[in-house]
């Protein structure tokens, strides 16, 4: 073993260690929530499995909005289905009064990107998306959470509410941010939430504000030899806005993010296309520099209208703002998440993490070893910045909101890739997920036993977002866009 692999490796036991310490020091109290959620693992593992195989896309996550409403309903909860003019959508209630702790539950899959759950590639032919980012662990091990925190009001008598918001299309959907522009989260305390990952963490982090679209352009069709100059190609709108927004990287801030693909492009090449579309994201931590590259993209697209004489229309898919993080409800999360632990494999699930990694390639790093899921990363006051983008951040601007990253995915994995998808569907993914579960039931318990949590965080919150802030949706007033993935 090198001596790179034996810090890893080292660090990773001594993180394990300190976890094992930090569980000796729970109340009886939480440890018979976490043994009650322990309890039902397999349960909720057995419905993230199904979420899983459906891997429905966003906004038409039926089925898996459907069976999370159902386990909820028959745990006690008021459910409110289509909500925010979204069939998949939902708030969950148990409780009345305050304080009112919600939690996020997110189910949708991404399309185009299959996979068995298996640890070399094999797509499955009979399906057109997958969970590349564990959106089927998300929302049963939310819907774990909220179920335990339940449980624990009731036994104990607790008072306030306790509320779970169903929330489809995250990826690219900007489903929060309707939810939040019809005032859903306008009477919540404090908004919980977690991700899939490949470690295990709750620091203070942001992310990239996004704003999606489509820009279509409309021309007039012709026999592309017999006929070129009757045509005007709508598709050479399109190459001409592409290459335009590839000569403006140049002059932008080098941390801004641009990617597109080609939707519709033409059926024959014989025939000029009088229709073709391409589908825009841009990304940038800051709001104002996001919304100046913006206007520049547009314009760009005008101009390719102009030049191709077709005409360009767009539309704003999506838009959702940066996380505004809170340290001090990001410290109450740490601590829980290090009394709960990592991740531990079975000899079988280490074989399983060991081959996988094996297609991982080291040209961005170096190897990471399965046992590092294990640890929990050390607590960070600064505030991280992610490389994506999430309609979190929509929900973190008009209510003080906390997550966390578990290991439900082999360390190393990329999100969004075939790798990400095998862990999501396996009982590596599982226990990731019932961490999250964990460690969010603990957070808000200590949130509905000591107020002055929730008020030092709005305290917080209120500094960081600045007095004179109005929120307003980077999408504007359109409706949610149901269609966007068909």
């Amino acid at each position: 073993m090198n001596t790179h692999a034996t810090r890893l490796t080292t660090l990773a036991l001594s993180f394990f260690a300190l976890s094992l310490q930090a569980q000796s020091t729970l109340t009886k109290e939480q440890q018979a929530v976490l043994a009650g959620l322990e309890t039902k693992s397999a349960h909720y593992g057995t419905l993230s499995k199904q979420i899983w195989e459906w891997a429905e896309v966003g906004y038409q996550e039926q089925k898996s909005s459907a069976l999370l409403q159902d386990e909820l309903t028959k745990e006690g909860f008021s459910v409110k289905a289509g909500v925010a003019g979204i069939p998949t959508a939902f708030v969950a209630t148990f409780g009345s009064g305050k304080p009112v702790i919600g939690i996020l539950a997110e189910y949708d899959a991404l399309p185009g990107i299959t996979q068995d759950a298996v640890p070399e590639r094999k797509p499955l032919e009979t399906k057109k998306a997958g969970h590349a980012c564990g959106h089927n662990l998300f929302g049963p091990g939310s819907v774990a959470a909220a179920i335990a925190v339940k449980n624990w009001m009731q036994k104990t008598g607790q008072s306030g509410t306790i509320r779970l918001y169903g929330t489809p299309a995250e990826e690219g959907g900007s489903g929060k941010v309707y939810m939040v522009r019809e005032g859903l989260f306008s009477d919540t305390d404090v908004v919980l939430h977690w991700h899939p990952g490949d470690r295990n963490g709750a620091d203070p982090s942001t992310s990239l504000a996004n704003i999606t679209a489509k820009f279509r352009f409309r021309g007039i069709s012709a026999h592309a030899a017999a006929a070129p100059d009757r045509g005007r190609s709508a598709l050479d709108g399109v190459e001409s806005m592409n290459f335009m927004i590839n000569m403006m990287r140049e002059h932008i801030p080098s941390d801004t993010r641009i990617h597109y693909v080609i939707t519709k492009g033409g059926e024959a090449p014989n025939v000029v296309p009088d229709f073709a579309e391409v589908y825009y994201y841009v990304r940038h931590r800051n709001r104002a520099v996001l919304q100046d590259v913006w206007k520049r993209m547009v314009k760009a697209a005008e101009g390719a209208g102009l030049g191709t004489e077709t005409k360009m229309e767009y539309e704003i898919i999506g838009g959702v703002y940066n996380l505004l993080p809170v340290a001090s409800l990001a410290k109450v999360m740490h601590k829980n998440l290090s009394m709960v632990g990592g991740v531990t494999y079975t000899p079988e699930e280490t074989k399983f993490a060991e081959k996988l990694a094996e297609t991982f390639g080291t040209s961005f790093g170096s190897i990471r070893k399965p046992g590092e899921a294990a640890a929990v990363s050390p607590f960070s006051n600064n505030d991280l910045l992610g490389s994506a983008s999430t309609d979190v951040g929509d929900v973190s601007w008009v209510v003080p909101t906390v997550g966390l990253s578990t290991a439900t995915w082999v360390p190393g994995t990329a999100a969004h890739s075939w790798q990400a998808v095998a862990s999501s569907g396996t009982s590596i993914g599982v226990k990731g997920m019932m961490v999250a579960a964990k460690t969010l039931s603990l957070t808000a318990i200590d949130l509905f036993k000591n107020p002055a949590l929730i008020q030092q965080a709005r305290t917080d919150w209120e500094q960081a977002r600045g007095t004179n802030f109005t929120y307003e949706a980077l999408l504007g007033n359109r409706k949610p866009a149901l269609d966007y993935r068909k």
